[in-house]
């Protein structure tokens, strides 16, 4: 009978194998190396994995089942939020409602939870920016975030005709920005050593992206300038004070 296979050691494995392709590359990495890594033997590998490649590819589909689940939930929450609390409009946003508070809160909570899966999978991203070159994977990046776009994009229109963004804005252009953001955030978070505060960047990301999705039809009139002062006239002149003379009394002159 086939010896069963250790879910413990396939979990060491492909631990071993993420951390051997960031070093050197999907090409360059070797199976010995990833199971000398994990101690175990190049047999264990292949009772788990036909290939490196396959291994790499279960990793990249486990990476975009979960984007995929996380864009799902954060879907259906905001259907459920506008069914039961009404869209935010113009007037939520420039008095700051409770309504509009609440709205902000669940876009941040969704953008963390994304921000918390890419970090998980932060070397797949850098690996596939900079370590599939010469393998079927070294397109698939872009694959990868062509359909991301368009399912930021399809999303994004549904909520241009719920009215809650601009229907004038490209969903296309508003997905590219949002995905391209994420990768670069995700080969940002590949280089560091600690765990950067994703709480602060979610809340950034989101007040991004809030700032300038109003309906352009809903945006408040700028304020007016302030009237230009009128000069204040200036004081009249006090009348001039003319110095009386004091007059004397002409003494006739004497002829001789």
């Amino acid at each position: 009978m086939p010896r069963p296979a250790d879910p413990h050691a396939r979990s060491a494995l492909v631990a071993a194998a993420r951390a051997e392709f960031v070093r050197r590359g999907l090409k360059g990495a070797r199976i010995e190396d990833i199971t000398a890594a994990c101690g175990l033997s190049k047999g264990a590998f292949y009772l788990h994995f036909p290939s490196k490649e396959a291994l790499f590819g279960e990793v990249v589909g486990d990476f975009q089942a979960g984007l995929d689940s996380l864009n799902g939930r954060r879907m259906d929450t905001f259907e459920r939020f506008f069914q039961t609390q009404g869209v935010p409009g113009a007037e939520d946003r420039l008095e700051n409602s409770e309504r509009y508070r609440r709205f902000l809160e669940l876009e941040a909570s969704h953008d963390l939870a994304a921000l918390e899966w890419v970090w998980q999978f932060r070397d797949v991203s850098l690996v596939l920016t900079n370590g599939s070159q010469g393998t079927e994977f070294e397109s698939l990046l872009w694959r990868v975030t062509d359909a991301q776009v368009e399912r930021i994009a399809h999303d994004f229109r549904r909520l241009q005709e719920a009215g809650v963004v601009d229907p004038l804005m490209d969903p296309r252009i508003f997905g590219s920005i949002i995905v391209g953001s994420f990768l670069l955030l995700s080969t940002q978070m590949a280089r560091l050593e600690e765990k950067p505060d994703l709480t602060a960047w979610a809340h950034t990301l989101q007040r991004l992206c809030q700032g300038g999705t109003l309906p352009a039809h809903l945006v408040s009139a700028p304020p007016k300038p302030p009237s230009p002062r009128k000069p204040r006239p200036l004081p009249k002149p006090a009348p001039r004070r003319t110095r009386a003379v004091a007059k004397t009394r002409s003494t006739p002159r004497k002829r001789p």
